[in-house]
């Protein structure tokens, strides 16, 4: 094999790992289905907690809440003169749907320039570091996924002020995503010890 018949093969091999690495789980409810699919996704939700101290479960729920674990999903584009595509109506994207002002105060605390808001890894560190912030700044405690959520959609000034407060839908989907967070942190109580043996605390 040639040099550039190994530099093709190398290519084609890293494209297919983009592939898998990116895909939507095949069954979005079940936690232990979703890591053992993505076992790469548990390494990152784990040391993620270990850097910021939001548990998995809640790591997860935002995320499926927020984009359906779609790498690169957008808020939808408005029309221009009823037609034409118009402006999107925030900069979130990702899995984690980041906004590009959060996304660059995540980066400068986590030093690290290099982040992307379409890698799982790098949406659930983000998703740990504001709910580690919800936690010691607004002491909501990570059980309480219903106000983590309100204050991660409305920001912490807006959870002060209390301005998901008559907004259905918002509570809408922070109800959502206490329900995941508490069905994903049951289904990890049965399957936890046999996906640590995939995770190295480094």
């Amino acid at each position: 094999m040639t040099g550039v018949d190994r530099r093709g093969l190398l290519l084609a091999l890293l494209a297919l790992g983009g592939c898998v690495s990116t895909a939507k789980p095949d069954e979005p409810g079940d936690a232990c289905a979703i890591f053992r699919q993505h076992e790469a996704w548990w390494k990152a939700v784990k040391r993620a907690e270990r850097r910021w101290g939001a548990p998995p479960a809640l790591q997860l729920a935002i995320i499926r809440q927020e984009s359906g674990f779609d790498h690169n999903a957008r808020p939808p584009r408005g029309k221009f003169l009823f037609f034409f595509p118009g402006r999107r109506a925030s900069s979130a994207h990702g899995y984690a749907q980041a906004l590009e002002g959060s996304w660059e105060e995540y980066a400068r605390a986590a030093g690290d320039r290099g982040v992307d808001r379409d890698e799982f890894r790098d949406a659930a560190d983000f998703v740990s570091w504001y709910t580690g912030r919800v936690r010691r700044e607004l002491g909501v405690p990570f059980s309480d996924a219903r106000g983590h959520y309100l204050a991660y959609h409305e920001g912490l000034g807006g959870y002060r002020r209390g301005s998901y407060r008559g907004k259905s839908g918002v509570i809408a989907a922070a109800n959502r995503v206490q329900g995941f967070a508490s069905a994903y942190q049951s289904q990890l109580s049965r399957c936890e010890d046999q996906l640590n043996r995939w995770w190295w605390p480094f």
